[in-house]
C-alpha cells in the first residue's frame, strides 16, 4: 500500500479511474489492471479514513477527560 500518498490524491485518480470507466474509455485489455488500480486507492483512502477517525477519537476522549 502506498503510504505516501495523499487522501486527496488517493480520491482524485479514483474518481478519474471512475470516470473513465463509465465513460468507456477504458480498453477491455486494461480494465483488470484499473479495476485492480481502483481496490488499491480504496484500500488506501480507507485506511486513511480509519486512522483519522481513531486519531479524531482519541482527541475527544482527552477532551472529555479533562472536562471531567
Amino acid at each position: 500500500m502506498e503510504q505516501t500518498l495523499t487522501y486527496q490524491k488517493a480520491y482524485e485518480e479514483l474518481m478519474e479511474i471512475t470516470r473513465e470507466i463509465e465513460s468507456e474509455e477504458v480498453s477491455v485489455d486494461d480494465l483488470s489492471k484499473k479495476v485492480k488500480r481502483a481496490a488499491e486507492l480504496l484500500e488506501i483512502c480507507n485506511a486513511k479514513l480509519k486512522s483519522t477517525e481513531e486519531e479524531v477519537q482519541k482527541i475527544i476522549d482527552k477532551i472529555t477527560k479533562t472536562e471531567s
